[in-house]
């Protein structure tokens, strides 16, 4: 992974970052690296994701899905971090693959995914570090159903990852199924190169040993510098450009098979960040597409909004054919992938222009190597961020009021919170 800053530098961006300031910032990053270190070695709590490419366990996995290999779709039951790094991972190595992820509880949306299953070729992979997420379970019960009404031992299909303890891990003794333990000390974002999103890829046919290596091989660029560091330079950069006034982060990849970790990043940017008033709100485009919508307020509208344009170097050949029509004559032989790059390019100088500060990540293409490092970079910067900006960075206490509330509304133990809901102010129009 490479990350140019040059455009989010005060000779480019309109408040950008002064070069001596970034100097002065690199010794702040020096002592969250030293902080950082200590929690990975330490296995802390959340520090420990960024130890994964060492202790995540690939074989253990692929037994795991192993029993499932005769399975054309898998159904992954999830929500948030349980859910996103499977999507990811399986949309960006094998969207061939039929892998469908059931990560909400909209009744429309859900009865027609069950309405196209074909259940005797399908499994599940069922995920909630607590083992009692409502909605995983909601939707889980659902999809058990399913199975017993098709006359399909579900019980044959279903993996199940979870902690030691939880509804799902009674679950799963009660009926022997397998179980993959999520692993210990890691939130559920940043899980996405552990037992929760692997099984997915696994499925998919994906190379996790490939994957892991290049997710390791980003943890060796860690160091006590922004300027030797890609993920550091990610993460000091955001942060600094936060502090000008710069609020929202767009993750624009110009790879449609990347969209989806457009999402997984809003995610972790925003639960990790989003404390005490601070934090940067990630919003989510994919290129060229949004040239044509998002980008007008990029350049035009209020000076709030950094964009982060991701492409990989190679890209599969899509010639366009000659042609002797009127004005788009120039298009001929040269290839989609040549367009594209050209777009990233002009959106870019586009924004600099206009003094609106971009920061440039590039991979190799997208394949297992690059992307574990693009997801291990994006978590380590994630993580510097949070130093920088000294919030709890794996903590969601917002996250955890709405679910007090919700189990209070559903009948479970009264809560504050469930009652909050009863107060609130209408003012309807009719």
């Amino acid at each position: 992974m490479r990350v140019d800053i040059g455009n989010a530098l005060a000779a480019e961006a309109t408040p950008g970052i002064p070069r001596d300031a970034l100097d002065t910032l690199d010794e702040r990053v020096a002592a969250a690296h030293e902080r950082i270190e200590r929690g990975i070695e330490a296995r802390e709590h959340g520090y420990a994701a960024l130890a994964l490419p060492e202790t995540v366990d690939t074989d253990e996995i692929r037994a795991a899905v192993e029993p499932l290999s005769d399975c054309e779709t898998l159904v992954t039951v999830g929500i948030g971090g349980s859910a996103l790094g499977a999507a990811t991972l399986c949309d960006a190595l094998s969207p061939e693959f039929d892998s469908v992820v059931l990560d909400n509880v909209d009744p429309d949306e859900t009865s027609r995914v069950l309405s196209e299953l074909d259940v005797e070729r399908t499994a599940m992979h069922v995920v909630s570090r607590s083992g009692t997420t409502a909605e995983t379970l909601a939707t889980f019960l659902v999809l058990r159903e399913a199975f017993e009404r098709a006359g399909v031992d579900w019980t044959d299909r279903t993996l199940v990852t979870t902690g030691e303890e939880g509804n799902l891990r009674a679950l799963a003794d009660q009926h022997g199924l397998p179980v993959l333990d999520v692993p210990s000390g890691v939130p559920g974002r940043f899980s996405v190169l552990s037992s929760v999103a692997l099984p997915a890829a696994a499925m998919a046919g994906a190379d996790l040993e490939a994957l892991v290596a290049g997710a390791r091989s980003e943890s060796e660029t860690l160091s006590d510098s922004l300027f030797s560091c890609p993920a550091y330079a990610y993460g000091a950069t955001s942060y600094a450009l936060a502090l000008r006034g710069w609020r929202v982060n767009a993750m624009c990849p110009y790879a449609e098979s990347l969209e989806t970790f457009a999402e997984w990043f809003a995610q972790l940017w925003a639960e990790s960040l989003g404390k005490d008033g601070l934090g940067q709100l990630p919003t989510r485009a994919v290129g060229a597409t949004d040239q044509h919508s998002q980008l007008q307020y990029w350049r035009a509208g209020p000076r709030d909004t950094m964009v982060t344009l991701v492409r990989p170097d190679e890209r599969a050949s899509c010639p366009i054919p000659e042609t002797d029509l009127e004005g788009i004559g120039y298009l001929g032989g040269t290839d989609l992938g040549t367009l594209l790059d050209t777009e990233f390019d002009a959106t870019e100088a586009s924004l600099a222009a206009a003094g609106r500060p971009t920061v440039r990540v590039e991979i190799d293409r997208v394949d297992e190597r690059a992307l574990g490092e693009l997801l291990y970079g994006m978590e380590a910067a994630c993580v510097l961020a949070g130093e920088l900006f000294d919030v709890e960075t794996f903590t969601q206490p917002a996250v955890e009021w709405g679910k007090r509330a919700a189990g209070g509304l559903l009948g479970g133990e009264e809560t504050t919170e469930a009652a909050r809901v009863g107060e609130k102010t209408r003012l309807v129009v009719e």
